[in-house]
């Protein structure tokens, strides 16, 4: 993937961070050490990887110690401009005071962010939406306490559910991780002067009048705005994990189906209140989470195709299961589906979905669309599945399999497990 739009990147410095009073008291949150750095320094050498040393950053608290340390950018090999704001102007004010600056789409870091992202991909991914405003989303593991982002099909987004959410509604966990690229046409909808954010302010209200499209990655994004996340991210640092998280390495999954590996069985679940997640599934599931692997859903769906619940409906059962997992600190990084059925002649099917389709299991469509949307090395990944149809796939796509529950199939996996926890024990144990 090959980037030739050179782009200007914006910082937002000016933070206090009152959460962490004990170490920002004499230093502004961006300049907080992460290793033996501050988070602004990881950010802006990661800006420099990418091509991007045109940098303005935003100050207002202890501008000073921002700017004595940089300078002008020259010994990082990039050039850095202030702007200090006399009054905190929320995240779109101080945006709004260097607009004429601001002439090309670029880039907004928050400095309290620590992130290590192939931004090549992203912006390749914005310029071949044609986006006014990309949002990097990721599912969390606290949506619950997160503003969430609704996408389509096509990654458009449709909806902003900032926290608290309401009770008793599903949401995808898809965060928004307070990483952005912007047209400049979005500064004219900034009031020059006014308080304001960006993520519970502005976006919400340009929905329909402007392209937002979500970039969603299992990349390394944590803000450091609370003694502890600032705890799990200097560990994550010493240990290489932030690194290695990068899009440019590939990285290994556990793939599962859903039904009877997720979530209790049921003969053609179709209907929300059907979806009931094994107490197991939990645990496994934020056991992933605790690794460097991905947790990804692959499924066959035929109820689309047999006309028992629409797309819409299925979707609500997803972000049903989204909720009750990010509930319990777990996350699915990806759910992919199957919506079709090959056997037609029924008065009651949808004909559209009536194909034989690459998509679905054992075929390996699914996987490889996984694959190249989050560089998976499929050949050091593992399926789990309760079915021929998913150990068949696994093999298919040259993966090691495991079969769990009352497994009866043909197909020989690798291993069998009475349930997901205990594979994925097995695979994050085998992997040490």
């Amino acid at each position: 993937m090959i980037r030739v739009v050179k782009m200007k990147a914006v910082i937002l410095a000016g933070g206090k961070g009152t959460r962490l009073a004990s170490l920002t008291k004499e230093i502004p949150k961006p300049m907080i050490n992460v290793g033996d750095k501050p988070i602004l320094e990881h950010q802006i050498e990661l800006l420099k990887e990418f091509g991007i040393t045109d940098i303005t950053i935003i100050t207002h608290y202890l501008s000073e110690v921002i700017e004595n340390y940089f300078g002008n950018g020259g010994k990082f090999g990039v050039d850095i401009s202030y702007f200090r704001e006399e009054e905190p102007l929320g995240t779109c004010g101080g945006i709004k005071e260097i607009e004429d600056n601001l002439t090309e789409d670029f880039l907004i870091f928050y400095g309290d962010v620590m992130l290590n992202m192939d931004l090549d991909r992203l912006i390749s991914f914005h310029y071949a939406k044609k986006s006014a405003c990309t949002l990097v989303l990721h599912p969390n593991d606290h949506p619950y306490d997160s503003d969430l982002v609704e996408v389509n099909s096509e990654n458009r987004i449709t909806a902003f559910h900032s926290k608290p959410h309401e009770k008793g509604k599903y949401f995808r966990n898809l965060a928004n991780a307070a990483i952005y690229i912007m047209s400049p046409k979005i500064l004219r909808y900034i009031g020059k002067g006014k308080k304001a954010d960006l993520a519970k302010d502005l976006f919400p209200s340009l929905l329909d009048k402007e392209m937002f499209y979500g970039y969603i990655t299992a990349e390394y994004q944590k803000d450091v705005g609370t003694p502890k996340r600032l705890e799990e991210v200097n560990k994550d640092y010493k240990s290489g994990k932030i690194a290695r998280l990068n899009m440019k390495n590939k990285r290994q999954a556990i793939f599962m189906d859903r039904d009877g590996v997720i979530n209790r069985e049921v003969n053609h679940l179709h209907k929300i209140e059907q979806l009931e997640i094994l107490p197991d599934a939990i645990r496994a599931v934020k056991n992933i989470n605790r690794s460097e692997f991905l947790a990804i859903v692959i499924t066959n769906q035929p109820v689309i195709a047999r006309n028992m619940c629409s797309v819409a409906e299925l979707d609500e059962i997803h972000r049903k299961l989204e909720t009750l997992l990010g509930e319990d600190k777990a996350k699915l990084d990806a759910i992919y589906y199957c919506p079709h059925h090959p056997d037609k002649g029924y008065p009651e099917e949808r004909v559209e979905y009536k194909i034989d389709c690459e998509c679905r299991k054992p075929k390996t469509g699914l996987l490889k669309k996984a694959e190249e949307e989050f560089n998976i090395d499929l050949k050091n990944s593992f399926f789990v599945g309760d079915a021929d149809r998913d150990i068949l796939c696994g093999k298919n796509a040259g993966m090691k399999t495991i079969a769990i529950g009352g497994f009866r199939g043909k197909e020989k996996p690798d291993r069998l497990f009475s349930n997901l926890e205990e594979a994925v024990d097995f695979i994050l144990e085998s992997s040490h």
